[in-house]
Parts: C-alpha cells; structure tokens; sequence
C-alpha cells in the first residue's frame, strides 16, 4: 500500500511548525509547502531536531500550479491542513490588494488542484477576525459574521469558497478553525513566533521589549469598553492549538461530515495591561509602555465560546497565560535575534 501524506501549506511558519511537529509525534508523513516568505529555512534543522524524525519540504507558493501539481502526482496525499497566508490585521490595511491576492486567490488554485487530483479532505485556518462586534464580545460558531478589517474578511471569503465548494461536491470533507490569539512557544525554545519585520501581535512585541530589542511597548488605545480601557482577547498557547489540528485530522477521516467550524480558544480573556503584568511576574522584567492612538481594524473585545469543539472534537485549551508568556520568554532569549 503507497504511504499516505498529510500536506501543510505554511508549514515552516510560527503555527505550523508546531502543528508539523504534533503530527509527526504521532507519526504521520508529512510534505510542507512553505515559501519563506514570513518564515526561516533554519526552522527545519529545528523540528528534526527536536522530533528526530524526516519530512519532505518543497519549497514555493499555493499560487503555483505547477508545484502543486508535482506533489499531487508525486506523493499520495490523504489530507491538506491549509496555514499558508499573511496575517496581520494592520498590514492587510494598509496592502489589501496583496492580502486578497495572497490569501483568496492562492486559496482557491489550492483548492482547484486538490479537485483536480480528487484530494478533499481539508483543515482550513481560519480566525477570529471573522466575526464582527457583539455586545457581550463571546462568539459562538453560529454567530454572525462581520470582519472588521481587511485580514478578517479574507478569511471570511475563504471559508465561504470551502462551503460553496462543499455543496456543489459532496465528497469534500472540511473543518475550518476559527483561531483566536496564538501565543507562546515550544517548550524546548527552538521554535516560537519569529517575526521579520517590528511584530504586530501582542506577546512578541512584549519580549522584544524585554531583551532589549525595542525601548518600550506601544500600546494602542486605552479608551475602549474593558476594565481598563485597553483591549481584551482570548490567548491560547500554540501548543494547544496545535494539537487541535491533530483533534480536527481525527475527526476529518472518521466522519462523514460536509464543512464543521470550530472555535479554537481557551475561553478566557485578557486585557493587554493584564497580559504586560503576567508577563513582568514571569519574567522579572519592568516593560515600560506608551499609550497611542488606537489601530484600525481592532475590536475592544474578543472571546472564544469553545464548548463545541470540546463536545465533538473532544479538544480543549489546557496551558494558561502564565505558561504562555514563560514559554514566549524562553524563546526570546535563546533567540534574541530570532533564527
């Protein structure tokens, strides 16, 4: 019988090495397609490393049809887990042409050449930013969907492609996971969020405050509807979100389901002078921070309900904020210049 592979677009990236070294614990066979454009190359020496176990790379775009061809015909592909994208909610602001051009247009020739080579078994991460305001900010799958920027509504776009596809051919079988705030690293400290450029996410920007990299934190808006003005989300460890994937692949391939949406957080939320505070215990670290204007796109609030994948994916959030910011901490300062 050929050896069946499972392939993860943007398997080199802060979440999917993650989600790559899960699946090869398990000891599932795995292609990554990854163009290094927000990722290093070094990080594969790092998962074999810390797994001790082999992997195909190939290296290149969801937008080449050509490479996704090849490894169609090359190897049997049982499963695509689908991380490639870019992802910051004020740089899709400022470029949403090269958001939409990147994010649903590489989707859908993904999606097209897995028809095409009769692959349709699908993870699909998807986000948070998808949903819009709500007065009591704790989102539920069946809640309506309102991007409020420009990442958020491609994301939207992109799960709407997937349940149209669905219809028109039963044989799909997807699970979208609507992420909410990944943060944290592995507990080795090889591997962890790695970001080129400044960071736009809370926690990396924290530890490049904390090492020395940058003077002080900005913090943007402190006039918003919470305890303390500034925004509040629901952080959950990388580690647990990547096992949800392993949680979703189980579900795929034992059940014949059309398209199911999980939310995958850890139902709790925390304002950005609780998680600076959190952080400071940890870490022995005073951060200083300046308040600024806030940033188009973000909401006051943010909380994952995620009692429905617990119920039928059997997954559910187990590492806190503290474990979270110790293990980012850890892997700033072993990587203080990154990888």
């Amino acid at each position: 019988m050929k050896k069946e592979f499972i392939l993860i677009t943007g398997g080199c990236g802060y979440i999917g090495s993650h989600v790559v070294l899960n699946l090869l614990n398990l000891n599932y066979s795995i292609v990554i397609l990854d163009n290094f454009s927000n990722s290093s190359k070094k990080i594969i020496e790092r998962i074999r490393k810390i797994s001790n176990k082999s992997f195909i790379i190939v290296e290149g775009d969801i937008s080449n049809r050509d490479i996704l061809k090849s490894i169609f015909l090359k190897y049997s592909i049982k499963g695509v887990i689908h991380l490639a994208g870019l992802k910051a909610v004020g740089e899709s602001e400022i470029y949403p042409m090269r958001y939409y051009k990147n994010n649903v247009n590489g989707s859908l020739i993904l999606f097209e050449e897995m028809e095409k080579a009769n692959v349709k078994n699908l993870v699909f991460s998807s986000s948070a930013s998808v949903y819009g305001k709500k007065k009591n900010f704790i989102f539920t799958e069946d809640d309506s969907v309102m991007p409020q920027n420009v990442y958020g509504r491609t994301k939207l776009i992109i799960e709407n492609i997937l349940k149209d596809i669905q219809k028109s051919s039963k044989d799909w079988s997807v699970v979208i996971l609507r992420y909410f705030n990944p943060i944290g690293a592995h507990q080795s400290g090889l591997i962890g969020e790695n970001p080129f450029n400044l960071p736009s996410n809370l926690l990396p920007s924290v530890t490049q405050v904390a090492i020395g990299k940058r003077e002080q934190l900005f913090v943007f808006g402190n006039n918003y509807s919470t305890s303390d003005g500034t925004c509040k989300r629901d952080y959950i460890h990388v580690e647990d979100l990547a096992k949800a994937h392993l949680y979703a692949l189980n579900y795929l391939f034992k059940n014949d389901i059309s398209v199911s949406i999980f939310n995958i957080g850890s139902g709790k939320a925390y304002s950005v002078l609780e998680v600076i505070r959190i952080f400071e215990e940890v870490s022995g670290i005073h951060i200083p921070f300046k308040i600024i204007d806030r940033r188009p796109g973000d909401i006051s609030e943010c909380l994952a309900d995620p009692s429905k994948a617990e119920m039928i994916l059997g997954w559910k959030a187990k590492l806190n904020l503290r474990k979270m910011c110790e293990d980012a901490w850890r892997w700033q300062r072993q990587n203080p210049n990154g990888i």
